[in-house]
């Protein structure tokens, strides 16, 4: 792996190679880091995973375009992670005319739509008052295809060149913890190189599965320093095995995480915003 400082404004292309760029490695309260939005780059292809309230304007200060992100894969309905689909979907409707493509399976979006958007999307002078605007109206969408013979949910997608495996997450359960029930949230597993977990709870069984079928060489997780029923605290991490800390960057964190120093506790360290991790 190879790390890179951005310059000028993010490259959406390259040649060929995997790369992963942060957006922003905050949670959803830290101004400072931004919301843990990032880029997967690849070739001529890319996706944004997850669109935060804070997005367009880390953006502006990467000196890149909105409407030059044109695919999107949010993992689930916080603010922090979808917050900004409304500017990005008025943005290309009456800007470019272009329609944006959202990753997400059919019961999906029929939530992120009717829960989310809708409230302010549904409405348009170009339809009239009693003709709505729909998610198609302002998005392509990329339906994944769920997965037979895995342990819990799993969806395939390709954006272009680029794979991507959506591994259900236990971010925020209801009592019976039922897949079909539960709130939705996902990690994302990139070319089976790379996993992302998004929002989580500590999931040693998820890691492990991961771990032992695809045995990537890095992984990205959501990290927070005190104990919480819907995220992965620092101490549940540092139980992990050592050979899975030494390739696992910490993000998702809040303000204070410059009070901690991963690697000495055996982490590859934070992901930082703003640097290209090239695989």
């Amino acid at each position: 792996m190879e790390i890179e400082t951005f310059k000028d404004r993010i490259n959406l292309t390259n040649n060929g190679k995997l790369q992963i760029f942060f957006i922003g490695t905050g949670s959803a309260f830290n101004k400072v880091d931004f919301q843990n939005n990032l880029l997967v780059i690849k070739g001529q292809d890319h996706v944004l995973i997850d669109c935060g309230t804070l997005f367009s304007y880390a953006l502006k200060t990467y000196n890149t375009p909105l409407t030059k992100i044109r695919t999107i894969l949010p993992t689930h309905s916080h603010s922090d992670h979808i917050g900004g689909l409304e500017e990005v979907a008025y943005t290309n409707f009456y800007v470019t005319r272009q329609k944006p493509s959202l990753i997400v399976p059919d019961f999906y979006k029929k939530t992120l739509w009717e829960k989310s958007l809708a409230g302010a999307c549904s409405y348009g002078e170009e339809k009239g008052i009693d003709n709505f605007f729909t998610f198609d109206d302002y998005f392509k969408q990329i339906c994944p295809v769920e997965l037979k013979n895995t342990p819990r949910p799993v969806y395939e997608a390709n954006a272009g060149s680029i794979n991507l495996k959506l591994v259900r997450t236990r971010h925020i359960l209801c009592p019976n913890a039922d897949w079909n029930k539960i709130f939705y949230s996902v990690g994302v597993l990139i070319d089976d190189r790379i996993f992302f977990s998004g929002d989580t709870k500590f999931d040693r069984p998820m890691l492990d599965w991961i771990e032992q079928t695809y045995k990537p060489e890095c992984i990205f997780h959501e990290c927070i320093f005190f104990e919480s029923p819907v995220h992965s605290s620092y101490d549940e991490l540092l139980t992990l095995p050592e050979e899975m800390r030494k390739k696992m960057f910490l993000c998702h964190y809040g303000e204070n995480h410059r009070e901690f120093l991963p690697q000495d506790d055996g982490f590859a360290g934070f992901a930082e915003r703003g640097l290209y991790y090239t695989f």
